[in-house]
């Protein structure tokens, strides 16, 4: 018995030392990736705003972060890039807004001109089923079924089966559902935010927050 119990602890002891070991590689190579990880991702939102801005030589001149309230009270993060051409001319700004799809959270990426009709998007993120609410990244744009590009969503875009003007996504109602709430929701963010003076890329007034 007394032979078992040390065998017991050898091998409580070697198995420490190994997640000892492995938990040391995978921080270590965690650190390494780290770097290029996060300058793949600063990558694609650069050429995402540039998609969505329709515009390849631009410059984000302001970044702002607003925080609203859904219906549900729950708290909703905007990141707003103002951006301006080469010659500091405002272009509008590329508004990041997230929503619950079908099968989770679905990130948006829109674009706006100053008067605030889209110009593009892109989806970030999403977790919609492949065929289906997927096809949400070509569904809406240009001369597609739903096309939303030169809309203006003063008047919140809805899908047709709820009375608006924009046809869902074939059996995918919920996700386009999702889609337009996530650009309604990006609209109303970007005209919360102050506009950036085009001669000096500061703030025209202060936003609260």
């Amino acid at each position: 018995m007394k032979k078992l119990e040390s065998s017991l602890t050898n091998m409580v002891l070697v198995l420490t030392g190994v997640a000892v070991i492995m938990g040391g590689i995978l921080a270590y190579v965690n650190h390494l990736t780290e770097g290029p990880i996060n300058e793949q991702k600063a990558k694609a939102l650069a050429d995402g705003i540039k998609t969505v801005m329709c515009v390849d030589d631009l410059k984000v001149a302001k970044t702002d972060t607003v925080h609203q309230n859904d219906a549900k009270g729950k708290e909703i993060t905007f990141v707003i890039y103002q951006t301006q051409d080469v010659q500091g001319k405002d272009l509008g700004a590329a508004v990041e807004s997230t929503t619950g799809g079908f099968g989770g959270n679905l990130k948006v990426l829109v674009g706006f001109d100053p008067e605030g009709k889209i110009l593009g998007y892109t989806l970030l993120e999403h977790a919609e089923t492949p065929g289906l609410g997927a096809k949400a990244d070509k569904w809406f744009q240009k001369g597609e079924k739903g096309d939303i590009i030169g809309k203006d969503p003063k008047e919140p875009l809805t899908v047709s089966k709820d009375g608006g003007q924009v046809d869902a996504i074939t059996a995918s109602t919920i996700t386009s559902r999702a889609f337009l709430l996530a650009v309604n929701n990006a609209y109303n963010a970007y005209k919360t935010t102050p506009a950036t003076d085009a001669e000096t890329g500061a703030s025209q007034q202060v936003k609260s927050e």
